[in-house]
């Protein structure tokens, strides 16, 4: 009797044992995506690497592409039911991939602490919610910028611009460097969305209505005199032609023309200064905010990135740590520095701050500038944007620069098509 007694004794002991082992402690393995540079390839590397000594217990496995690819390979995953527990996400496509179902609510997570956003300010962790729930994590501050090559100026006798400075500032500088130098002044991809959106900011709307319903703004004027512009500098050989543009298609940063001395200025993004500056060994390449118009500025902080979680994986709290380590862990942050944009966790910038390197120094100076004089974060596009962006923007920007359309032609073509496509 009393050798079963200590048999059952033994049994509730081990049971208790088992039952007190956390998800956390559980052999899982979470797969996760991201695009990017390799340079961030890289450093998301080493962060896994450092993830996995912390917590032996979860092995993750990673893919990795570059920007212009990531999208379609997420959307085919999605259809085969195959989605990453962890995904990169982007701004513009966050309500779309909501809408549909695939990323899970993180709010009970960030309740229970899994996630922890204690010293990350609420309008950055608002720019991850939708509808009331926070469905993604800010991975860094970023912003729409003109890296601009300093050397190139002084060689044409240029002085550096204000902070604020405007269209027709750039329009001069560019055609200056030009004609003295016999290099473009501005390329490429100054007919990108992005720096269209910040136009039609500058002209007191948006690209798109906050609910996501219609175009933000209600003078087709506002798309015709940007195109217009676009044209008189292509015309002068000011920018790269789109003939240009489309022989080399989507390039990294490190193999822009600013990078292969053949521009003086680029359209970017603050966090891809990292990747553009290593492929210039050591020159130093300042940020500006896009040229305001009419004294108003466009430019706005914008999630570099999100991470989010798949609604269906079977390990949410490994996933959420994961995330959480990849905000909060200062030995992470010290690996990543900028190269997602200046980290949302006020804790983790002051720990970084004596050990930016100058371009590190570049990005963290400039977005603080974007956060003085910057307009507010839009609210995320249409689920249908990418739809707009390949079958209505992209083709109309080409029939404008090969002029088979004109600027005001295609104004009003762009709002037919995208409220054709919304209505949807």
């Amino acid at each position: 009797m009393r050798r079963n007694f200590r048999l059952l004794m033994i049994l509730l002991v081990l049971v208790c044992f088992l039952l007190a082992i956390s998800p956390a402690q559980q052999q899982v393995t979470l797969r996760i995506i991201w695009w990017g540079s390799q340079d961030r390839h890289n450093r998301t590397l080493k962060v896994i690497d450092l993830f996995q000594k912390k917590y032996p217990n979860i092995k993750i496995v990673a893919e990795y592409t570059g920007w212009s690819e990531y999208y379609t390979k997420l959307t085919t995953m999605a259809a085969g039911g195959n989605l990453p527990d962890i995904m990169q996400q982007d701004h513009a496509y966050l309500r779309g991939w909501v809408e549909k179902g695939f990323l899970l609510p993180l709010d009970d997570l960030v309740a229970q602490g899994v996630i922890n956003l204690k010293d990350v300010a609420k309008s950055i962790v608002d720019s991850g919610k939708l509808k009331g729930k926070l469905y993604a994590i800010n991975l860094g501050n970023n912003s729409q910028a003109f890296a601009i090559d300093p050397e190139i100026f002084r060689k044409a006798g240029v002085p550096l611009p204000p902070t604020l400075w405007t269209w027709e500032d750039f329009k001069r500088i560019a055609r200056i460097i030009h004609r003295k130098l016999g290099i473009y002044g501005a390329a490429e991809n100054l007919g990108d969305h992005n720096v269209f959106r910040v136009w039609t900011i500058e002209n007191g709307g948006y690209l798109f209505s906050d609910d996501g319903k219609s175009l933000g703004y209600e003078d087709d004027n506002v798309y015709a005199n940007f195109y217009r512009m676009l044209l008189e500098l292509q015309d002068e050989g000011v920018i790269p032609s789109r003939d240009v543009e489309i022989a080399r298609g989507s390039v990294s940063p490190e193999q822009r023309f600013i990078c292969l001395g053949k521009s003086a200025m680029q359209f970017t993004w603050s966090n891809q200064l990292t990747a553009m500056s290593k492929a210039l060994k050591g020159k130093q390449l300042r940020l500006y905010m896009l040229p305001t118009l009419k004294g108003k500025v466009g430019n706005f902080l914008k999630p570099s990135m999100f991470f989010a979680i798949n609604a269906k994986t079977k390990y949410p709290k490994e996933a959420a740590t994961f995330i959480d380590f990849f905000i909060n862990d200062i030995e992470a942050a010290k690996i990543l520095m900028a190269e997602r944009g200046v980290p949302i966790s006020k804790r983790v910038q002051l720990a970084l701050k004596p050990l930016l390197s100058p371009v590190e120094k570049e990005i963290f100076n400039f977005i603080s500038i974007v956060e003085k004089y910057g307009a507010p974060t839009p609210a995320p596009d249409p689920e249908r944007w990418q739809e707009i962006y390949n079958n209505v923007y992209t083709p109309l920007y080409d029939q404008i620069m090969y002029k088979k359309i004109t600027p005001e032609e295609a104004a009003k073509k762009f709002r037919e098509q995208v409220i054709q496509i919304l209505k949807r």
